[in-house]
């Protein structure tokens, strides 16, 4: 475009936006009592569209020139603080724009300015947009300051690599089954991904560990290796403390675990991006990133997404009416859901709406930006996670028309990205995945009417409660909220479940979804089946025999890990033996050799529980209040899905399914590696990567340019 006309289209753009701003004020003016744009005298109408045009100029050069440093310097502010500030600081430089008038002829009470200012903010940033509809250098601008102007620019050409990157973008409890129906019919639910299915890529199914829980998928799938992670939350007796997936100090520590395992730094230790994770996978680049939210100083630049986005004033403006409108919307559909008396249901109250906004619009909308800078500045390697359905379908049902909406939202945010990715420096694959489903059905507490530590406390013949206590929702936005507001982290002894301390002889009992962990604090190690039985005669039948309960997982020092059932059945792993119908049945094929692998877990706690499954429904009882859950066994949490461009090479064999997060993250690393397309070499290493298994120590795939060379 020539440098003429480019200008000239700015030029345009200032003044239209700057017409529709003075306009809006002339008409705010003439319906609010508290603002005019008048001499106490009166003035024509010449003067006062004068003066409207001197105050919306004043206002925009301000809104340009200060609110980037005011950002900046609110940098440390909380999140959630900084975008509820929004309208204040708004009204604010519309109270000095105003002042900036000659005559005082523009006068506004600071209630009303910051309502003014708010209208102002949205019909200059309407007016922007629809100008930059049919306008490419308009439009990429626009995408860029979603991203944040104010980034570090990228040394090197204009161009980036011929080589593509890979965006992984993960729909947190999306199951694959959820996926379909979402896609199918004329007027699919997610238009976007609907297209992409009917045109080019792939959808898969693959099956996750006993630990259904983004804690446990996503450490394997950024960083190779979940071992030793039975559940959401597990108390470790060496320690003495509960571990939770998604405290800061737990993310980190788990992610050190796991880097220390596998020797390796992660999946995106190459040029990588983490946006809105648990773990950082290697990356240099984070932002909302859990296990580094914990750190201070310099070297924590988790939080720097916040400024990016909201650097933009009209970015803020609309996530802050967003984040309002959101909190009203979940407002009227819990009190819809409670006028239609809908079952089941669970307590939506208290900070849950604020929580709920802040999965939604807030850290939607921050990663989504810090995605689409890392896309201009043509990272290698980008992975994000979208927690917004999740959090909801934990609270309305995985298949609920308020978890629906949301799924369009989702939608919207991948096209924006799709979209974006046009205008990077390098071509873009798009990898879908999730990191597990999400499995309905009403609260173990709801149904039977006691808790799982009710249950755990009347089989040691230990008192229980006559008003059993709620268990409240571990969903990933509550921690990621607490982290956005500086909170500290909530102690151990608040986990509502826990009886006793860590030196106590009473059981500890956590919830993870509908997987429930039983430990005994004061003996050493894992208690065996028979000293169980020793101290607690009625325990492990009182369990295994209640109808809300499919199966527990015990040690014998016998026999070894013995899967308990009702009416006397077992399960020995080790050999195989069935004493009675096999327990397992109801949970489908590699149920015995997921429980298998987490029994060898040197932190599985002393007595795991799974509740009940309902084979027909895929209905399970979670422990936690959630009527959509997922951490175990059971229904629709075990069976995320993977979509991929038909680019690249299928993640196995046709008719095998990926089990466990480990092989997903082998697939995840060979497609990063065929940069150059489908690359797959002949003889036994390439059926080993085919299957999504590690390959021989020394191979790696041949390299193009050597081989165009020698021929």
């Amino acid at each position: 475009m020539p440098r003429w006309k480019a200008l000239s289209g700015a030029l345009f753009r200032v003044l239209a936006v700057w017409l529709v701003s003075s306009l809006t004020l002339l008409a705010l003016a003439a319906l609010l009592p508290d603002f005019r744009l008048q001499s106490p005298g009166g003035d024509s109408l010449t003067r006062t569209a004068v003066t409207a045009a001197l105050g919306a100029g004043a206002f925009g050069l301000l809104s340009a020139l200060v609110w980037p440093v005011l950002v900046r310097a609110l940098l440390l502010v909380p999140a959630l603080v900084l975008g509820l500030l929004v309208f204040f600081l708004n009204g604010s430089l519309l109270l000095l724009a105003l002042d900036l008038i000659p005559e005082g002829r523009g006068q506004a009470a600071p209630e009303t300015a910051v309502i003014v200012a708010a209208v102002m903010s949205a019909a200059s940033s309407a007016t922007s947009a629809f100008l930059a509809v049919r306008n490419d250098e308009a439009y990429h601008r626009r995408l860029v300051r979603l991203a944040g102007r104010r980034r570090g620019r990228r040394t090197g050409p204009a161009r980036g690599p011929a080589t593509p990157g890979t965006v992984f973008l993960q729909l947190d409890g999306v199951g694959h089954d959820l996926l379909c129906e979402a896609v199918r019919g004329e007027r699919p639910l997610m238009p976007t991904v609907a297209r992409w299915t009917g045109a080019g890529y792939r959808l898969t199914p693959w099956r996750t560990d006993w630990s259904s829980q983004t804690g446990a998928s996503q450490l394997a799938l950024l960083h190779g290796s979940n071992e030793d992670v039975p559940a959401f939350r597990w108390y470790e007796k060496d320690t003495r403390t509960v571990v939770v997936s998604n405290r800061p100090s737990s993310a980190a520590a788990l992610q050190r675990r796991a880097v220390e395992r596998t020797g390796d730094g992660g999946l995106l230790a190459h040029d990588g991006a983490s946006r809105g994770n648990l773990f950082s996978g290697g990356a240099d680049q984070v932002a909302l990133v859990m296990s580094v939210a914990a750190r201070r100083g310099r070297y924590n630049r988790s939080r720097a997404g916040y400024f990016a986005y909201f650097s933009d004033p009209a970015n803020a403006t609309r996530t802050a009416v967003s984040f309002v409108a959101e909190v009203v919307r979940e407002l009227v559909q819990s009190l819809r859901t409670r006028f239609r008396r809908e079952l089941p249901r669970v307590t939506r109250g208290g900070l849950y709406p604020v929580i709920r906004a802040f999965a939604t619009v807030v850290e939607r909308d921050v990663v989504v930006a810090a995605v689409i800078g890392d896309l201009l500045a043509g990272r290698t390697a980008i992975y994000a996670d979208l927690v917004a359905y999740d959090e909801v379908a934990h609270h309305s049902g995985p298949a609920h028309r308020d978890a629906l909406q949301v799924l369009r939202s989702l939608d919207r945010a991948i096209a924006l990205i799709a979209r974006a990715a046009r205008h990077a420096p390098r071509p873009y694959r798009i990898v879908l995945l999730s990191d597990h489903g999400q499995s309905h059905g009403p609260t173990f507490l709801e149904h039977y009417g006691l808790s799982l530590g009710d249950l755990v406390r009347a089989g040691c013949g230990l008192p229980v409660p006559r008003r059993a206590g709620r268990t409240p929702s571990g969903a990933e936005a509550r921690e990621a909220a607490r982290a956005a507001l500086h909170r500290p982290e909530e102690a151990a002894g608040q986990q509502p479940e826990r009886t006793a301390g860590p030196a106590s002889s009473q059981p500890l009992v956590l919830a993870s979804g509908n997987l429930g962990l039983v430990s005994f604090p004061d003996v050493p190690g894992r208690i065996t089946r028979e000293e169980l039985d020793r101290r607690h005669p009625a325990l492990l039948s009182t369990l295994a025999n209640h109808p809300g309960i499919g199966f527990l997982l015990v040690r014998s020092a016998v026999h070894g890990p013995v899967v308990l059932g009702p009416a006397g059945a077992e399960h020995h792993l080790d050999t195989g033996r069935l004493i009675g119908a096999d327990p397992l049945a109801p949970f489908g094929d590699g149920a015995a050799d997921a429980v298998r692998r987490t029994d060898r877990f040197p932190h599985a706690a002393d007595v795991m529980v799974n509740s009940a499954c309902d084979p027909k429904t895929g209905a399970v009882h979670a422990f936690e209040e959630q009527i959509g859950s997922h951490g175990g066994l059971g229904g629709a949490q075990s069976h995320p899905f993977l979509l991929w461009p038909a680019e690249l090479t299928p993640p196995a064999p046709d008719g095998e399914t990926l089990t466990g997060a480990e092989q997903v993250h082998r697939v995840l690393r060979r497609w990063l590696g065929e940069a150059e397309g489908p690359q797959l070499p002949l003889g036994p290493a390439a059926d080993e990567l085919r299957r999504g298994v590690r390959p021989p120590e020394g191979f790696s795939p041949p390299d193009p340019a050597a081989q165009d060379k020698s021929r």
